[in-house]
């Protein structure tokens, strides 16, 4: 049976600079003030929490019971749910969020398709998730039935077949991939991009180093070079519909 850190992956347990750096990503492409928002998957609740900065309306759901109860401390409408069965009524919310969690549904298609129903028409999803073309498998891999918690080098490189074999608990998604997720949806591409880590174990140790990786990379992030950052950044939004079925992502 796979323990937690690999069916789940571990939640942010601090706030540092790479969160903040994230949530003003997040920020810069969704209006947050007086909105609803649902963090869907929201772990511990620390992007739960930094949203009540903007407004009082937010909510978030947490498969894991023990995840739930820490999250609900620091944010009263936590409830414990799964992505693919989302317990809201359609058009809800102003902001929809999930942090790299697609990743570990067991449906991502299906979980997919709750986000879109759950966002108001002109609502925003903002989407996190591992990108196939970074130089880590960042959430441990199977070797000879040995879980090996850690950052594996070129895993996500692999053939399917063989990548899947080491990693069959974790998706990594490529560009195109990801977007396929929302085919057939009443949504449109608003920005899709990579961003590379935000290093704060490195810096918290050997600042100048992990320093100079944050100028390199978030260089990088304006180059083509970006399609190898750690995580895909993808911003929909939700335009008006009378059924899923009549329209297609953007592309």
């Amino acid at each position: 049976m796979m323990d937690q850190a690999a069916l789940r992956g571990n939640p942010s347990f601090v706030w540092r600079a790479g969160q903040e750096r994230r949530l003003a990503m997040v920020r810069r492409y969704a209006s947050l003030e007086g909105r609803r928002v649902l963090d869907v998957g929201c772990g511990l609740g620390m992007y739960t929490s930094a949203f009540l900065r903007y407004t009082p309306h937010v909510f978030g759901v947490e498969i894991e019971a023990d995840r739930a109860r820490e999250a609900r401390a620091r944010a009263k409408g936590v409830t414990r749910s799964v992505g693919e069965m989302l317990p809201f009524a359609d058009h809800t919310f102003d902001v929809v969020f999930s942090h790299e969690v697609l990743e570990h549904v067991a449906d991502d298609r299906l979980c997919a398709r709750e986000l879109v129903r759950v966002t108001r028409s002109g609502g925003r999803i903002v989407i996190f998730v591992p990108n196939r073309l970074y130089f880590f498998e960042t959430h441990g891999v199977y070797w000879r039935g040995v879980y090996h918690f850690g950052n594996k080098p070129l895993v996500n490189w692999l053939p399917d077949a063989l990548r899947n074999r080491l990693a069959p608990h974790v998706r990594a998604y490529t560009g195109r991939g990801l977007r396929r997720l929302f085919i057939d949806l009443p949504v449109r591409v608003v920005v899709h991009t990579q961003i590379y880590p935000g290093y704060d174990n490195i810096v918290a140790r050997l600042p100048r180093v992990g320093r100079f990786f944050q100028w390199m990379t978030y260089a990088l992030e304006k180059t083509p070079l970006r399609v190898f950052g750690l995580s895909h950044f993808l911003v929909l939004e939700v335009y008006k519909r009378q059924d899923f079925g009549d329209a297609t992502a953007g592309s």
